[in-house]
């Protein structure tokens, strides 16, 4: 069996997160598996890197996959194409080395929150921002996000509080990209807690609006307390922009 690599896109929009689940067959995963089924004859499990939230939107998925396919690769990605609904599209494929493994191979992560700041309501970008009616201190989060990077315990920041793995994990880079409408951080890192961004995001928001102080950030961080932390955002402006397979060299191009 040959071993594919798939990058996909999707609008996270209508679907209840990534992973399968027991009690709704409308997750991104079943939905894969569903054609791949049709197109091998076989059902065949498709490991993604991350479990992106219901709601949750992405340009650069990966996922594997094996099956017996004899065509070429570029034909395999067609005729996932052919049955993939408008909200998700297989954006490349490639086939691998049999050990390679989409979330157990990935070195580093891209995600992107986006926060619409303009004055009026985003009409055609409402379903991919968080809409925040009070003015920012960008400086302000700037100076806090400095707190994140590095290598941390983010228990503050994780939404699983039974989570009994190890909660340190490694923020490479935050960049705040910002136009008159829109303001998007770029989180990158070597992994990432159950909602961890949108809780970091949700944190630097209130940092922001001045409910909180810069200087707090390490405090949070120490503290090892989800409730010292600020609120969850809203799923709707997270991406999964980009996953990276070799050592982390900054930026997009790792």
């Amino acid at each position: 069996m040959k071993n594919y690599k798939m990058v996909l896109a999707y609008d996270g929009t209508r679907y209840n997160g990534w992973q399968k689940q027991g009690n709704t067959e409308n997750t991104i995963q079943e939905k894969l598996e569903r054609i791949l089924q049709e197109i091998s004859g076989a059902e065949t499990e498709v490991f993604g890197s991350g479990r992106t939230d219901a709601g949750t939107h992405a340009t650069g998925q990966v996922m594997n996959f094996r099956i017996n396919w004899n065509g070429t690769a570029e034909q395999l990605l067609d005729a996932f194409n052919a049955k993939l609904p408008e909200d998700i599209a297989a954006v490349s494929i490639a086939e691998m080395p049999p050990r390679f493994h989409s979330r157990l191979s990935a070195k580093a992560k891209h995600y992107s929150y986006s926060i619409w700041i303009g004055k009026h309501s985003p009409v055609f970008e409402r379903k991919y921002t968080f809409r925040c009616t009070e003015t920012l201190d960008v400086q302000a989060m700037r100076q806090a996000a400095a707190a994140f990077i590095g290598t941390h315990d983010f228990k503050s920041f994780c939404a699983n509080k039974r989570m009994k793995k190890s909660t340190v994990r490694t923020i490479y880079d935050i960049v705040f990209e910002e136009t008159e409408d829109k303001l998007t951080l770029h989180f990158y890192g070597n992994g990432f807690l159950y909602q961890m961004v949108r809780i970091l995001t949700g944190t630097l928001i209130e940092v922001g609006e001045g409910k909180r102080n810069a200087d707090e950030a390490e405090r949070i961080l120490l503290a090892k307390s989800r409730e010292q932390a600020g609120f969850t955002a809203p799923s709707r402006g997270l991406f999964l922009r980009e996953v990276f397979y070799e050592d982390w060299k900054g930026g997009s191009e790792a």
